[in-house]
């Protein structure tokens, strides 16, 4: 007799993932593209730029686009599946994998020209420098 483990949620995790009104599945990008998923994502600011950090752990550079448009930042590509070997059995697997989108709205004042992304150790971090802006002078104004 075999031994098998109990998971109590499963059916309902099963219910939400095959129902598209939960979200949890593909989801539609624009006429005929979907995505599967979206990384997690970090958002700081510096004196001079603003920092987007994706975690985008096996994701190869040449699969990663970003893409700047009207005030929008946008992250998209795919993550591949490695092929699976044929004496390994999988009991879980809790990765995702395939198309990835996420759009980040930006502040007006940046230097949409200079802004770089640069990959390392499964992190994608996005440079997003700010604009150089003169000293803005009081101007009084006479009430008449």
């Amino acid at each position: 007799m075999n031994l098998m483990r109990w998971e109590p949620f499963e059916a309902v995790d099963m219910m939400f993932n095959r129902l598209p009104f939960f979200s949890f599945g593909r989801q539609r990008l624009g006429s005929s593209e979907y995505f599967d998923w979206s990384p997690t994502a970090d958002i700081s600011e510096t004196d001079t730029e603003y920092l987007i950090r994706a975690a985008l752990p096996a994701v190869k550079k040449e699969d990663v686009k970003v893409t700047y448009e009207d005030g929008v930042l946008t992250l998209s590509g795919e993550r591949r599946q490695e092929a699976l070997q044929k004496d390994e059995k999988f009991h879980k697997i809790e990765s995702f994998y395939g198309n990835f989108l996420r759009s980040f709205a930006l502040p007006d004042a940046i230097d949409e020209q200079s802004i770089r992304a640069e990959t390392r150790d499964g992190v994608l971090t996005i440079h997003v420098p700010k604009a150089k802006s003169e000293a803005k002078k009081l101007t009084t104004i006479k009430v008449q």
